[in-house]
């Protein structure tokens, strides 16, 4: 607790950035579930979604001190509610790792052979989005030293807009992926079709979430 009320000293943006560390740990750690995915190793995978699960709380555990330490009587450089709206967005990419590592420990991913190239191009490139968005968080100090404007800004914006675009092209490849499952997925049973759904949805929110935290950041830009 004391460190994130002396990381409020240090800077106003610096707990949203040690909660977006937190984040990232979760993202990597999922990826090394993806990259376990070929091998079909049900225990290894189990393994490590329980570090994953471990990961997250101590994300949630950091957004709990953070939301406990947010100074109420000192100037705060954005408006509160944005800064809230701010870490819950990251929060709920934190959340959302959690619950795909544990989707995928459910029961073996049947038929993966046939939608394992259409399913590790969608993650790369949600992950992508994702550490796009954090490049974004990283820079809100530069931000608040040029006082959200000048070159820095421009920086900042032009960021965004590749995020957005990068979001775009994991739309696609969602959607592409979405329309084999159902014009070839006919030999997969009812419940590992429900499961590829759910997995794909998922995969498409770690995206559109974080293509929705770098717009907040720019909608705190278009405010100032």
């Amino acid at each position: 607790m004391l460190t994130i009320a002396r990381l409020f000293g240090k800077s106003p943006f610096a707990p949203l950035q040690s909660h977006m560390n937190k984040v990232a740990s979760c993202v990597e750690k999922l990826t090394k579930i993806f990259d376990t995915l070929a091998a079909s190793d049900s225990e290894k995978i189990s393994r490590l979604s329980d570090d994953l699960s471990q990961l997250e709380h101590e994300a949630d555990l950091t957004k709990n001190d953070i939301r406990n330490h947010l100074p109420k009587s000192i100037f705060m450089p954005i408006d509160r509610g944005h800064f809230l709206e701010i870490l819950a967005i990251q929060d709920s990419i934190a959340d959302l790792t959690e619950d795909i590592g544990i989707t995928l420990t459910l029961r073996p991913l049947e038929g993966i052979d046939a939608f394992y190239e259409e399913l590790t191009s969608l993650f790369s490139k949600s992950v992508e989005v994702f550490w796009d968005a954090k490049g974004i968080i990283a820079e809100i100090d530069e931000l608040l030293e040029s006082s959200f404007g000048g070159i820095e800004a421009q920086k900042v914006k032009t960021m965004v807009e590749e995020t957005a675009f990068k979001e775009h092209i994991a739309k696609k490849q969602k959607t592409a992926l979405l329309k084999k499952l159902f014009t070839e997925g006919d030999t997969l049973s009812p419940p590992a079709f429900a499961h590829w759904l759910q997995l794909v949805e998922s995969l498409g929110s770690i995206a559109d979430l974080s293509e929705k935290l770098a717009n907040r950041i720019r909608m705190v830009l278009e405010l100032k």
